[in-house]
């Protein structure tokens, strides 16, 4: 089902789906991190992928996140109200994970094989919009910076360059890759490679953003209608994965909530 009405938003099935944290991790202030392995609700997932040699493709069978309902009548709905609260004043995005590689050594050079695809997750089969992510393992000593060769929207070999975040990166530190000149996203990840650092091990992603938001203040929050998020495709089998950039020194305890509407 197409929602082409405000009458068929209205009235189209909606999943509550709640994401919130319990515990929180120590941050560098102003700097992305991942609060995948965090106790919370869901429950904790596990940094490390599991899988160098090819990637997979998170689903939300997979622990760590939010369980979508299917839809009825095709496998793709619409984000609609988000509601973000913090502990602490800091920015949240919400994505898609719609593939992950590693945990990687920190010096690696793996060119990857037999990817698979996650054509299935793009909104009417385009990659653009599409971002590349590093998210750290195990701490790294130095300047972890990772290269990494991939196809863009189009199906052309492109490369990010090394691009590190200028300081060694601890657990769940994140950051992103630039694409290409030219580039808007994101087919297949082919090659990575690690650099600089002495120790760590890290992850290497592809995400697709879904919402965003800025908490002003410790213990404030926004909501969001679907007019804000812009009704963003959500598939049955999406990965929701939210990273937090915080003002200060600790991930502090976001507690959100987003609704998936069937059409």
């Amino acid at each position: 089902m197409t929602i082409s009405t405000l009458d068929g938003w209205i009235a189209a099935p909606k999943q509550h789906l709640p994401w919130k944290k319990t515990a929180t991790r120590t941050t560098v202030a102003l700097r992305w991190f991942s609060v995948f392995d965090i106790a919370g609700n869901p429950g904790a997932g596990t940094l490390a992928i599991g899988n160098t040699a090819n990637g997979l493709v998170p689903t939300d069978a997979t622990a760590g996140y939010p369980i979508i309902n299917a839809f009825g009548g095709g496998a793709i709905g619409n984000i609609g109200r988000c509601e973000f609260n913090s502990s602490v004043a800091c920015r949240i995005r919400l994505f898609d994970r719609v593939f992950a590689a590693g945990a990687y050594a920190f010096n690696a050079n793996v060119s990857l094989a037999s990817q698979p695809s996650y054509a299935g997750r793009m909104p009417s089969g385009i990659y653009n919009g599409t971002e590349i992510w590093v998210e750290q393992v195990t701490a790294a000593t130095g300047n972890q910076a990772v290269n990494v060769t991939y196809l863009d929207q189009g199906g052309v070999s492109s490369s990010t360059g090394a691009v590190g975040i200028a300081a060694a990166p601890t657990v769940g530190s994140c950051w992103q890759l630039p694409l290409a000149a030219g580039d808007s996203g994101v087919q297949q990840i082919n090659n990575v490679v690690g650099t600089v650092a002495t120790a760590g091990t890290f992850n290497v992603m592809v995400l697709r953003s879904i919402a965003s938001i800025r908490i002003k203040v410790a213990n404030d929050g926004d909501i969001q209608d679907f007019l804000k998020t812009g009704m963003r495709h959500i598939f049955a089998d999406s990965a929701l994965y939210c990273l937090i950039c915080p003002d200060s020194t600790s991930s502090g305890l976001p507690d959100c909530e987003f609704d998936v509407v069937n059409g």
